[in-house]
């Protein structure tokens, strides 16, 4: 299995931006982890991480092209604001799971609607950093539950 993990802008701030909100850990440090995880349960995890919206979008292409599984994304403030993320996320029809660290349910209200929910298998969030983990551990079920049925 192969995931691209996807993270949006703002997040290379992560351990110095609002720490009280997103937690003290680096993105690099969050990755790190999250890819020593993937290759213990035998997978392959590339992740990504970009401050603009058509680099996000190229990479949900190439995920398609290069035959990627699945996608996990946390498309940080694009989550409310972007349906160019979201029709690339529809258009290459890859199960994608999107994780935000804080819950942004109940934040402000213009966090609370995603346009990339609709279009995701499922939404993690308000678990920290640990929304990463728990987000390759259900997209992987939901990927070997699927190759079973097919």
């Amino acid at each position: 299995m192969k995931i691209l993990v996807l993270n949006g802008p703002n997040l290379n701030l992560l351990g110095t931006r609002e720490p009280q909100i997103y937690g003290y850990a680096t993105l690099g440090q969050v990755m790190q982890k999250l890819l020593t995880e993937a290759a213990s349960h035998g997978c392959k995890l590339e992740d990504y991480q970009s401050n603009h919206e058509g680099d996000l979008i190229d990479q949900i292409h190439r995920a398609k092209r290069e035959n990627f599984s699945g996608i996990i994304i946390n498309p940080g403030g694009y989550t409310h604001t972007s349906v160019a993320l979201r029709d690339a996320i529809s258009g290459v029809n890859l199960p994608t799971v999107e994780v935000h660290l804080s819950n942004i349910h109940a934040r402000e209200q213009f966090r609370q609607h995603s346009y990339i929910a609709p279009v995701a298998v499922g939404q993690i969030s308000g678990f920290g950093a640990h929304g990463y983990h728990l987000a390759l551990l259900a997209l992987s079920e939901y990927l070997l539950n699927r190759m079973e049925c097919d």
